[in-house]
């Protein structure tokens, strides 16, 4: 039997590789505001299960494989078993709000990708094991919660500096949602998270 996050991850390659085949798909599910104040309120989620290109698609889905797999069973009694569908769906379409108010009368504004409700997943993680090594670029080891402050600074300045396709505000207010989320269903993982950020070495 599959994973949810298998079975995530199989929709999202799927969706993403019909709406590169069908350009009316593609602009059905990707976000535009214009569209959602017309009711098409479904592109918060659909939004979140296309991609840009193929190096988009990757790099969101073989983060989301190693991290959702590690965490996936914190959210497994809630919801009937699917906490943790909900967990991301719910962050996809949170991470995307800011953004929609932002641009909500913006007719060039663009998102797609699944960035926020990864983003909630990588940051669940880092509150269960925050001196975890990630590795940057696949490569350079570095502490999760360094990471973790470093991401945030750094899409923070993004965001304000404009410039990029990149939706850097909806990576920080996914991570944000992933971390409030994941204290509200299971309050214990706080005192975890501070009893570990204070001892590196165990």
């Amino acid at each position: 039997m599959l994973n949810h996050t298998t079975l995530i991850i199989i929709i999202t390659v799927i969706i993403s590789l019909l709406a590169w085949q069908n350009k009316r798909l593609f602009n059905r599910f990707i976000f535009y505001p214009p569209a959602v104040n017309n009711g098409q309120w479904d592109r918060f989620v659909t939004h979140g299960f296309i991609h840009a290109d193929s190096m988009h698609l990757l790099f969101n889905m073989f983060t989301l494989y190693f991290f959702g797999r590690a965490i996936e069973g914190l959210y497994q009694p809630f919801l009937f078993g699917y906490g943790f569908v909900v967990f991301y769906v719910l962050a996809i379409v949170i991470a995307m709000v800011p953004s929609y108010l932002k641009n909500k009368n913006n007719a060039s504004y663009l998102s797609l990708g699944a960035s926020g409700g990864v983003s909630a997943v990588l940051f669940a993680f880092i509150l269960l094991a925050p001196w975890e090594s990630l590795y940057l670029f696949a490569i350079v080891p570095i502490p999760a919660i360094l990471f973790a402050v470093a991401y945030v600074a750094y899409s923070i300045y993004a965001d304000r500096r404009g410039g990029s396709n990149i939706n850097h505000m909806a990576h920080m207010w996914g991570g944000a949602f992933g971390v409030v989320a994941t204290i509200v269903l299971e309050p214990r993982v706080l005192p975890h998270f501070i009893n570990a950020l204070l001892s590196p070495g165990f």
